[in-house]
């Protein structure tokens, strides 16, 4: 059970991250690294059959190429609102 609320906190971190992005606000280098690297090293869980892993793999990308470019507006609420809804879904 904890487990799975900490899959969640990641989550809820990561759509954090996106929002901070769709505001302007340069996020700390180090956390948007930490963080799309958990978000990578969850989406592993697709090899055990979680369709929803995919998201997070999309949404690690994605975090790490706002590094070097600066995303589409779709490309960024898009991925935030999704992780905020599961890690939401997560934390119930």
């Amino acid at each position: 059970m904890l487990i799975l609320k900490l899959l969640g906190m990641i989550d809820l971190i990561g759509a954090g991250l996106f929002l901070l992005l769709v505001f302007g606000v340069a996020p700390p280098l180090q956390l948007v690294l930490f963080s799309a690297g958990l978000l990578l090293l969850k989406s592993m869980f697709i090899l055990t059959g979680d369709p929803l892993s995919a998201l997070d793999f999309i949404a690690s990308m994605l975090l790490l190429i706002s590094l070097i470019v600066s995303l589409p507006t779709l490309l960024v609420w898009t991925p935030a609102l999704l992780l905020m809804a599961k890690g939401a879904g997560s934390m119930l």
